[in-house]
This record gives structure tokens, sequence and C-alpha cells, in this order.
């Protein structure tokens, strides 16, 4: 392998194993700690549309959210392992595929409840003060006794209420599927009046496609915290800058964002400036409440737990439903 700038490049005229996209430094370094004896492997920063690959490189391939399959790909590769706890970028395809549910509940979580403390304390303003060591207009929130409505309580939404709790806040969720003993759930329309904080943490379906849209958050408090860790398809770009302009949200936070595999692309290529960068209650993240050092040695070893299953058995030990 060679390495050009960012860009990770087998060099080998052999078919490999497998074939990861979307990998970046720091998990390149883990994939590789953990690949096992035997198992041939090649990587690229890049999504595929990004690399331009005809052809796939291996039988099996690898991505995370950003890559688009070629639809022409799914008699060509026998399997699709997606280092994601989401797999809502998978559905339809017609070749097996894998995801990761277990490996970063805990780093997601801490990032959501990061996101919403840096909101609270207003620390994007503090920082643009700092050169001339202002204080007026920071004047920011306690965690302790703020109400925290957490949409979809899966793992992630769980280990996010356990966080909140321990802060002091008051913490409920909504969820279809009330599998938690230890969370108190409410309805959504009571929710949006309780709370002063709001986190998505749903599972992308065709039933929740756009559900924080408009409509649904300026029924909430007036200057409440907005964060989605989710999914970006579920609150609309246009909607929350027209909420932000109206001053209907206090705060707001995402790692995810609409048509993330076009606009991930387009950003690194300079050709797209988001509506909400330059605010300063808005905190963008690009896609990065997931990586931990702790969970990136997770992903790495399941990946290859997928891998090595399905070279073995012809099926994941993961898969979507």
């Amino acid at each position: 392998m060679v390495s050009t700038g960012h860009t990770f490049v087998t060099v080998s005229t052999q078919i490999m194993d497998v074939y990861f996209y979307e990998a970046f430094e720091e998990e390149v370094v883990a994939l590789r700690r953990f690949l096992p004896a035997g198992v041939s492997a090649g990587f690229s920063d890049k999504t595929i549309q990004e690399a331009g690959d005809w052809e796939p490189d291996a039988p099996l391939i690898s991505i995370r959210t950003q890559s688009v399959i070629p639809p022409a790909w799914s008699v060509k590769v026998r399997g699709i392992v997606s280092r994601t706890t989401g797999y809502d970028h998978l559905v339809g395809q017609k070749i097996p595929c894998g995801h990761l549910p277990h490996y970063c509940s805990r780093a997601v979580a801490e990032q959501a409840i990061l996101l919403v403390m840096a909101l609270l304390r207003k620390l994007p303003q503090q920082i643009a003060q700092f050169p001339k060591f202002q204080r007026d207009g920071l004047t920011g929130q306690e965690c302790a006794g703020k109400h925290l409505l957490v949409a979809g309580v899966g793992s992630i939404g769980a280990e996010i209420v356990k966080i909140a709790q321990a802060l002091g806040m008051e913490a409920q969720g909504v969820d279809l599927v009330r599998r938690h003993a230890s969370v108190s759930y409410i309805s959504i329309d009571d929710g949006l009046a309780w709370a002063d904080i709001i986190i998505c943490a749903m599972n992308l379906t065709e039933a929740n496609n756009g559900y924080f849209r408009y409509e649904t958050l300026k029924r909430a408090k007036p200057g409440v915290v907005f964060v989605n860790i989710a999914r970006g398809e579920q609150s609309p770009t246009n909607d929350l800058v027209r909420l932000l302009d109206e001053g209907r949200l206090g705060g707001l936070a995402l790692d995810v964002y609409e048509s993330e595999s076009t606009l991930a692309v387009a950003l690194r290529s300079g050709k797209v400036h988001s509506p909400l960068t330059g605010r300063p209650n808005v905190i963008l993240t690009p896609h990065n409440a997931f990586n931990t050092a702790e969970a990136v040695d997770r992903k790495a070893e399941q990946t290859f737990q997928q891998i090595v299953h399905f070279q073995k058995h012809g099926a994941f030990l993961w898969s979507p439903p």
C-alpha cells in the first residue's frame, strides 16, 4: 500500500478479499491491527463515487454512509459490510448486507450530550469572543433540572438518557417500542411542550422521514435546543433554517445531514456552502459522533468478525431486519 495525501491505494495485481471505502487514517490503522491472517484488504478514504471505481476491487466491499453502490455491482460482489450502526442506506440492495449495531452507542451518546452542553453554555460564542476577552452575551445555562426529550430510545438513546440523568437532567423518551424499563416514556405531543432540549436518536425509516419538520418543531417550547445525531433526513435543512430565522430554536447541533452522500462530496470539493454555517447558535460536525479510539477499535474488530463469518457461512452475524 502507498499513501498519497489522505488516499490509501493498495498496489496489487491480485483481487483482494475485501475493499474498504470511506476509511479515515485512524480507522485504517485499527483495521490493519485487527486484520486476520489470510484476509487481504485494500483501503481508500474516498467514497465509491469519489474514487470513480467502475468495477469492485474485491468480492466483499465495506462502506460507511456516503458511498452509493453502483447497481451493476449487485451481480459482481458477494456482500456489503457497512461500518455503521444504521442501515437505511442498505435498503433495497439485492445482495447480502451487514452492519455493526453494537460498536458506538456510548460514543454517539457522549457526543450528543457534548453538543447539548456546548449549546447551553454558548461555547461557539465564548470562543469567538476570546480575542477581546469579552463576556457580554455569554451567560449560559446549566444542565441540572433541564427537561430532555430523546426521540428514539434504542441502544444509543438509552445511553443518552443515562448520561443526562447523571448530569441532573430530567429525561424522557419517545419510541414506538418501549423496551427500556429504566426509561420514562412520553408522547411526542406532550414531550414537545415539556422539553427544553430535544435529541433525535431514531433509526431512519419511511415513516419517520422528515419527522422533525417545521410544523413539528414549531410546537416545541420557544428557544428549545435541538440536536440530531441520527439521520439528516429526519430534520429537513430548510425547515431548520426557517426555525432559526424565526427565533424558535435557541440552539441547533447536527452531526448528520440531508442527502449526506452528495453533501459530503460537495463540501470536500468546495462546491457548496451550507445555509446553517456561520450562525453563533449552531454547531455542525462531520458525522463524527461515533469517532472515539474505543469505538474505532470495536468497529474494526466487529467488521472482521462480520467478514470472517461471511467467508465461512455465506451470511453476516448482524444484518438489517
